[in-house]
């Protein structure tokens, strides 16, 4: 037998993969609130009618989208996905993994704002790659009340992107814009108008910023063609995620509001909307440190604290280092300093908070993930009985 000698033989280079490109609508989510409830929006409509794949609770970081390409099948007529970010270029990245055809893009935001050197607008620019690197004749759909919207709209945002923008809106002309918006405890009811006719939506969830959340699905779904019964009860039947103010209501007129998945100061201000429109009796908020603020730290605390002071909040608890700014926030502006309390350690929340439990009280409790302060909520829980409903 002959023998092959020397050295071994290189194993040929592997080729570039470039980016999963589907004959289906990939719908890609991203922004810097309300990703998960408008992909979850989107995909409650057109799982009525579709076997769709979707991206599971909120995994939306790049191993997650490299999972997807695998999983995605034949039989799936569409994908609803979200799409996270750190730093520049993960939006990117996601696109050269999977191509999508229709962008959402809910909001420009300060989450993450410390990995931008506390700059808002290095956050957009990171979010507007979506358009640049999607299908360039697909469909973006935006919120004509976001300051950015205009300038996602233009060149150096647009790049290759010749396709078409769709907006959608409450207090600006828009595509899709709800007007007749009415809240009570079990969710919100709105009208838009499509095709020249006013349409009665219903979704329930709390939390007005949760009506832009519902327009981009009508105009995603209804784009695609679905029917306004169908996009009606999907809406309709929609499942909140956990810990996304989550209401939960005890005897004695008690109710919690659990808030604790993240926080940032565009979303603190937002659940605190929520305690004043569905709160009753003495409304007490509980705002634990937002992380990840980076040289925004001091400005975006401060900024919630003078928020609060000038809503119908009766007390204020605040945890944590950073969070002492919300509390230094609301008393510079006119909040009581006698109802403002700040608390080192979650015992020691706890030990303060145990004297407010009282009969006709509604908490707010929010926080940075990290900091766990779905604790405190299973501790108010506790302190206040069995769980209603």
């Amino acid at each position: 037998m002959k023998r092959t000698g020397g050295k071994k033989a290189l194993k040929p280079a592997l080729k570039p993969v470039g980016p999963l490109i589907l004959d289906k609508p990939v719908i890609a989510v991203t922004g810097s609130a309300g990703k998960t409830t408008t992909k979850e929006m989107i995909s409650a409509i057109l799982s009525r009618r579709w076997s769709i794949y979707k991206s599971m609770y909120n995994k939306n970081f790049l191993g997650n989208t490299r999972a997807h390409a695998r999983r995605i099948k034949d039989e799936h007529k569409a994908a609803v996905l979200e799409y996270g970010m750190l730093n520049s270029g993960h939006i990117k990245k996601h696109c050269q993994i999977i191509r999508p055809s229709i962008g959402v893009i809910t909001n420009i935001g300060t989450a993450h704002i410390g990995n931008f050197g506390g700059q808002i607008a290095g956050i957009a620019s990171a979010k507007s790659e979506l358009i640049r690197h999607m299908k360039t004749t697909g469909k973006v759909y935006l919120s004509a009340d976001c300051p950015y919207t205009k300038q996602f709209m233009q060149q150096p945002y647009v790049g290759p992107f010749v396709g078409t923008f769709v907006t959608i809106g409450i207090y600006n002309e828009a595509n899709y814009r709800a007007s007749n918006i009415r809240l009570d405890e079990w969710g919100i009811s709105f009208s838009c108008l499509i095709n020249n006719e006013e349409e009665p939506f219903f979704i329930p969830i709390l939390g007005e910023h949760n009506v832009y959340n519902a327009l981009f699905a009508i105009a995603v779904s209804h784009s695609l063609g679905f029917p306004i019964t169908v996009i009606r009860e999907g809406l309709r039947t929609f499942h909140q995620q956990s810990k996304r103010l989550t209401q939960y209501r005890f005897s004695g007129n008690v109710q919690v509001l659990d808030d604790t998945y993240s926080s940032n100061p565009h979303a603190a201000k937002a659940a605190i909307d929520v305690l004043c429109q569905v709160g009753e009796g003495t409304k007490v908020a509980v705002l634990a440190s937002m992380l990840e603020m980076g040289a925004y730290e001091v400005q975006g605390h401060e900024e919630v604290g003078r928020y609060l002071s000038q809503k119908d909040v009766d007390y204020l608890y605040t945890l944590g280092n950073s969070a002492r700014h919300i509390a230094r926030g609301a008393i510079r502006s006119g909040f009581p300093a006698n109802r403002v309390v700040h608390c080192r350690t979650k015992a020691g929340l706890h030990r303060m908070l145990a004297k407010r439990m009282g009969p006709n009280t509604s908490f707010l409790v929010k926080g940075s993930h990290r900091l766990k302060m779905g604790e405190t909520v299973i501790f108010l829980c506790r302190q206040t009985g069995k769980i209603g409903s």
